[in-house]
């Protein structure tokens, strides 16, 4: 039995790049979203033009817009109670005198289990129906975050956070050389694709992650290649940091070049962590990477990720936040590589990715001189939604409303957030249809906030919050 979801519908339709996302932007203010009973969408089309299907359950949600459901590509599950935590510096201030000590806490099973639950329902309020979560270094902690992602019915790819050396601060995250991967190891068989076995339809996955290249030495680097090389073909992927923060001499990529040697930070995890760039083991590059930031990479390395079909996690938020700097839009998508949106919570201090993409036009349109860009409302859209999908390689599966795809989207409903509403019904529009469309898509997704989001489904299925899960609302 099929279900009809009647409402006012926003996506991006087809496989376009970002710069052709404004051709491919689709409204349908009397839409019909029809899904089948395994969860795909059977037609996404103009009300009065649906298929009449026997049997068929229509749900009308009145004015509330449909739209495909958020993709976070970076996000840190043990940093769920770190938003906003002062470090009195940038980047690596930060670690040690905040993050280091709150991840520890997750040692404590008890901690970690709220810990896990607390992190799934911020992520249904937030409509983040898939994600790319950087993990915990204690096995249990990784274990709850599974099996709470796995009852509430959302999307993730998660790995241990792989540390074999660092500060004093972090050193009870700090496993050995043969823990290290012993532990990946162990992570990978036992929950990489745990519900149904297969890649291309499993909600559950699992990724290789080495923290950044200052937290692993260059065995471990070449452990992990090998690792690598032995799972890449089930589909495994790779998430780590990169080129994040460049403050002169003491900043994060100065050191990472100075303590292996090598002409670029990229280098590290492409097989060339020994000194002069050297090749010392396999790679960690390819098509299931995504890394983190990228905020100051070369010409040369930007080539080589689009290369290797490697993604970035594009986060504004935590990079204002930390003093990071802005990733060059323009230089970056020229290069051919795939940016998709990626809250860094808890140095980004906003779960919803809408907030990141008002971030990310707002920098963007103030990088100085020609760099500067103002982003078309459906390039936003695309990078909180359908580039998510492509970083994940998870493309055919959701991302946008294409027929065949599993029915991931939201319901929001404006009333629920009075100043969202206000400026959708009271905002001015342009008399040209078009104009006046990609308008009321910027207010909706500048002016979104959590109470909103009314509804969240996953292939069909609506995700809740438990009774006894209470997640605060995002700020406004």
């Amino acid at each position: 039995m099929s279900t009809t979801h009647l409402g006012h519908i926003f996506h991006i339709a087809g496989s376009p790049t970002v710069d052709l996302a404004a051709d491919a932007l689709v409204e349908l203010p009397d839409g019909a979203l029809v899904v089948s009973d395994t969860g795909a969408i059977e037609y996404c089309g103009p009300r009065a033009e649906r298929p009449k299907l026997p049997g068929e359950v229509v749900i009308d949600h009145g004015s509330a817009f449909l739209m495909p459901g958020f993709i976070d590509t970076h996000i840190h599950f043990p940093q769920v109670y770190s938003t906003d935590a002062y470090g009195g510096g940038q980047l690596l201030e930060w670690l040690n005198n905040c993050i280091f000590p709150a991840e520890a806490r997750l040692a404590d099973p008890e901690f970690a289990q709220q810990a896990a639950r607390d992190f799934t329902a911020r992520r249904i309020a937030s409509g983040t129906t898939a994600a790319m979560v950087f993990g915990s270094a204690f096995p249990a902690a990784q274990n709850a975050l599974f099996t709470e992602t796995q009852s509430a019915g959302l999307r993730i790819v998660s790995g241990r956070g792989i540390q074999t050396a660092g500060p004093e601060t972090a050193a009870s995250l700090i496993t050995s050389e043969s823990d290290a991967i012993a532990l990946t190891a162990e992570e990978i068989a036992r929950w990489h694709c745990a519900d149904t076995g297969d890649p291309s339809t499993a909600r559950l996955q699992v990724a290789v992650v080495p923290r950044f290249s200052l937290s692993v030495t260059t065995h471990t680097l070449r452990s992990l290649g090998e690792l690598y090389d032995d799972v890449r073909d089930r589909g495994v992927y790779v998430h780590s940091h990169l080129n994040e923060n460049n403050r002169p001499g003491t900043g994060e990529i100065d050191t990472v070049k100075a303590l292996f040697g090598v002409e670029s930070y990229l280098d590290t995890y492409d097989g060339k962590f020994l000194p002069g760039s050297v090749v010392g083991g396999p790679g960690l590059l390819g098509r299931r990477t995504i890394m983190a930031h990228a905020v100051h990479c070369t010409d040369d390395e930007l080539a080589r990720m689009a290369q290797t079909g490697t993604s970035i996690a594009h986060c504004p938020v935590s990079q204002l936040f930390l003093g990071s700097g802005t990733m060059p839009w323009k230089r970056t998508i020229a290069a051919g590589v795939t940016v998709a949106a990626g809250t860094d919570v808890g140095a980004g201090d906003e779960w919803l990715i809408s907030r990141v993409l008002s971030d990310a036009f707002k920098v963007h349109i103030t990088e100085p001189g020609d760099a500067s860009v103002s982003l078309h409302p459906a390039e936003l859209l695309f990078t909180g939604t359908l580039a998510g999908a492509r970083a994940l390689d998870m493309e055919d599966r959701f991302g946008n409303f294409d027929v065949g795809k599993d029915a991931d989207f939201l319901v929001i409903e404006p009333d629920r957030w009075p100043p969202l509403a206000a400026t959708i019904e009271r905002g001015i529009r342009s008399d040209d249809p078009d104009h006046a469309r990609d308008q009321l898509l910027f207010a909706l997704l500048m002016g979104l906030r959590e109470p909103a989001i009314a509804e969240v489904h996953v292939a069909g299925r609506r995700v809740e919050v438990r009774s006894d899960d209470h997640p605060t609302r995002g700020r406004a």
